[in-house]
Parts: structure tokens; sequence; C-alpha cells
């Protein structure tokens, strides 16, 4: 989802298009139809406040792979960690946000003293190593203290940003169960058609959700990696084992995908009652060419097809509780314009009772790498304004907590000026 070295998953936001476009709180419907009584129905808010007491989710992203936001570098002390976390901390209050979605397992590690898995080396340096705090613990207080709310970010399959195992401390659960894991794209990733892959995952994640009183659990847009040009996913033996009954192998990762998604679902809603789950996708499930009910995009990595996430059925199953598209495109944008990708998922969630926050490429704005519209500063104020015309969004997103802090163009300050006149609560 974030940035890794070079890479980030907004990385791919560009290149996923490739083919078509080289007070405090203690945290805790109309039609539907594009251009119909949805957008005229009512606002969820009016710009430059009216009805700004209506409650909406306003997060950033505090995203920990690669020390892309926090810590700024690993083996800081245990003071300078919190100092920094803080800070981000009250940029978010300060901007009149309610939520962070703090990335606690970002490459099949821990951010707080898991049973299943190792410290993350993002905190220390070295994998494994106790940073003599406890990191998850720690920022779920200071995010209460200032009305926020924490919503734990995991990736499920994500092992290493590299390929070779023996990086990986002698006890890390992919050394010891070599069969679970998958080289693909110079990175491991468990393998998803395992079921005690799935086992073990819904573990680790769950450990958390049991010791902590967190307000929610979020996954990105990781399932399946992302295709990599003239590289082959080897899961023949799992397919030859568990596929039987499928049409085809993509059905069988789909289902897989599925799964995992379904299973979380009920076991945070039957372990904290108050927790929501949620997912952030990449923002096309298809484009219209492949299924007339995909969107009017022309993107190159579709999450059905590509990552087998059939993020739109789960949504209509109703196993997560809050969906978050990456929309990371400018209004206008030919190959995803952010004016049709709203009103799609806007009639995705409509007759649901999954809330829909639109992703914020925050981090694009001021970019020169990226497209005019990005380069002034009242860009994401008017995705904001777009926002207002459907009912259905219920807020919005940004990427990243770095960005949020020092908003070097003055972006995310217009959206605050333009649409936040006052702190509200998020949704429930």
């Amino acid at each position: 989802m974030r940035r890794i070295g070079k890479i980030t998953r907004r990385g791919f936001a560009v290149a996923a298009l490739g083919v078509a476009s080289s007070a405090l709180w203690t945290p805790g419907a109309a039609a539907s139809t594009p251009g119909g009584a949805a957008e005229t129905a009512g606002r969820r808010r009016e710009p430059g406040g009216g009805n700004s007491h209506r409650p909406e989710f306003r997060g950033m992203w505090l995203a920990t792979v690669a020390n892309r936001d926090w810590p700024s570098k690993p083996g800081l002390t245990a003071a300078q960690q919190q100092a920094e976390l803080t800070a981000y901390l009250d940029k978010a209050a300060a901007a009149k946000l309610n939520a962070v979605l703090f990335q606690v397992r970002p490459t099949a590690d821990a951010f707080w003293p898991s049973p299943h898995e190792p410290w993350s080396q993002y905190l220390t340096g070295v994998q494994g190593r106790d940073p003599g705090w406890d990191p998850l613990g720690f920022a779920l207080q200071e995010a209460h203290e200032r009305g926020l709310e924490l919503h734990a970010w995991f990736n499920p399959y994500r092992i290493a940003n590299h390929a070779d195992p023996s990086k990986l401390i002698a006890t890390h659960p992919a050394r010891l169960h070599p069969d679970w894991v998958l080289s693909y794209g110079g990175k491991l990733y468990y393998n998803p058609g395992l079921p005690e892959v799935r086992a073990f995952v819904l573990d680790a994640i769950m450990d958390a959700v049991r010791r902590y009183p967190v307000d929610g659990v979020h996954f990105d847009d990781y399932f399946y990696p992302y295709p990599v040009a003239g590289q082959t996913l080897n899961d023949d033996a799992a397919y030859a084992r568990y596929g039987a009954g499928f049409p085809d192998r993509a059905s069988w990762r789909r289902d897989n995908i599925d799964r995992l998604v379904r299973e979380l679902g009920e076991r945070v809603r039957a372990t904290r009652r108050t927790a929501r789950f949620g997912v952030s996708p990449f923002a096309v499930w298809r484009n219209k060419a492949t299924d007339p009910t995909g969107s009017d995009t022309r993107a190159g990595v579709q999450t059905y097809d590509d990552l087998y996430a059939d993020t739109r059925k789960w949504v209509r199953q109703g196993w997560i509780d809050y969906i978050v598209p990456q929309v990371y495109w400018n209004i206008g944008f030919a190959a995803a314009d952010y004016a049709k990708l709203v009103p799609w998922w806007a009639q995705t969630v409509d007759g649901t009772r999954v809330h829909l926050y639109i992703g914020e490429a925050l981090y694009k704005a001021g970019d020169p790498a990226q497209p005019a519209p990005w380069q002034d500063p009242v860009e994401l104020s008017r995705h904001l304004t777009f926002d207002d015309r459907y009912r259905q969004v219920r807020g919005n997103v940004y990427f990243s907590a770095k960005e949020v802090a020092t908003d070097p163009t003055g972006s995310m300050a217009r959206v605050v000026a333009d649409h936040y006149p006052s702190r509200v609560r998020p949704p429930r």
C-alpha cells in the first residue's frame, strides 16, 4: 500500500494503469445510481461547515513498513520513538482527524509482544529484538487520550521485501515452515492457498485483537501479490491439493481470499464487539470493458482478476464493516477518473451496512512527477467537495501520516479549512 524504498503500493496506482495510461470523546439511504437521487437527496456535510457535527470518518494511515512514516529510522531509543509517535498523533488531532490506521504487522512481524511472530526489524534494526516497550499498547493509550480511534493495520501474507529466507531469524515461522512460503517478484509471501497458513495468519492477528482495545482491524490492498511481468506465482502443489471443485485456478484463489476475509470478520466481531473490520483495496474492482458491472475505467490491474480479491462481494455479503478504496487519481484522469470511481463505489455500498470512506493520495500533492492537477493545492479539497454529492461517502482517509504532518503544499490545510470546521465523531 505504501512506500517501500522506491516502490510503493501507492506507486502501483500509476503502474497498475499501465496498459491504459502508460473536543474529545471516547473512541469507540437514498437511491444509489450515480447521477440520480443519491447525488441530491442530501449531503453528508456542507463545505465550510454546514452540518459540521454529523459523524464522519477522518483518518490517516501511519505506515511502518520500511520506516515509511514511523519510526523515522530503526534503532532509535524508546523515548525517541515515543516522541515521534505522539507528534504524529498530535498532528492528526490538530488536523481535526478522528482515526489513525496504525500498521502493526507490516511483514509477518509485530509491533506488540506477539507469541506468534518476531518483533519487527523496523523498530530496532534487528528482527526479533525486543524494543523494550509496547508500541501498540502505547499508541492506543495516546490516541484515545487525543480523541482518536486507533485501527490496527495488518498485512496478511507479506513475509519480506527480499527473497532470501536465510535473512529471517531462525525462529521465524517462515523458516520453521518453508513449505508455507512462496517467492515471487523478489519478495517472500505466505501461500494463501494453504489452510494452515490462513489459520496461522488469523491467529497472529487475533492475538492483538484479544489483548488490546483496538477500535478497528484493517487490511490494505495486498492479498495475492501484484503481477510482475514475466514471472509466475508457483502455487501448483497447493492448487493440485485443494483446487478440486473449482472451475479454474483464479476461482480457487479468490475463494482462498474470501475465506480469510469472512473468517477474520467473524472472529473480530465475536471477540471484540466494538471493533470494526475494514479493507482499503486498489480502487478498481473490474473495468467495465471486462465486466458490465465494473467501473468506467481502463486500469491495467483489476483486484478481482489480478489480486484475486472480490472486494465488491465482500461489501455485498457484509463480511466487512467499512471499505476505503484507494481512489488515488485526480478528477478527470482519463484511465481512472476520481469522478467516476466515487459514484461507482457509492452505488456498490448502497443498500448495505458497509460504510464507504475514500482513500486520498495526499502524498501526490505537489509531487512534480504527478499530473498538473496535483500541483494545485486545491485538488484534494475538490475531491471532498465532489464526495459531498453522495450520502454513501461517510469520510476520507489520507496517505499518509508523514504528509499530514509536513503538508508541504498546504493541501491538507486547505482540506481542513474548507471541510473540517470542527472535530466530529467517527460514524458507528
